[in-house]
């Protein structure tokens, strides 16, 4: 899983690349953690790359084990976007989050 990797780039501020659903996709992270059914998630503001939805801009919110890949770029992170708001309710525990 690709939690810790999440977490370091939300940290350092920097933007995370992940290879997800077929796509590079670079995104903003803003929080990590797990839901209901205790799968690793990961709320992002996507900047860059692609999307199965064709909409490569915006909120998504992401399952981590369905990443085959993460890294985090030198790119800084823009974060907070619009919109957010800390205590995500579909993750029943935030491991880390702004």
């Amino acid at each position: 899983m690709w939690v810790q990797t999440a977490c370091d780039a939300l940290r350092s501020g920097h933007v995370l690349q992940l290879q997800y659903d077929g796509y590079i996709r670079d995104v903003e992270v803003h929080a990590v953690g797990f839901d209901k059914d205790d799968n690793a998630i990961v709320r992002v503001w996507q900047v860059a790359g692609g999307s199965g939805s064709d909409e490569p801009l915006g909120w998504k919110l992401l399952r981590l084990n369905e990443a085959t890949g993460a890294f985090v770029t030198k790119q800084q992170s823009l974060a907070p976007r619009s919109g957010y708001k800390p205590g995500d309710p579909v993750m029943g525990v935030i491991q880390c989050q702004l």
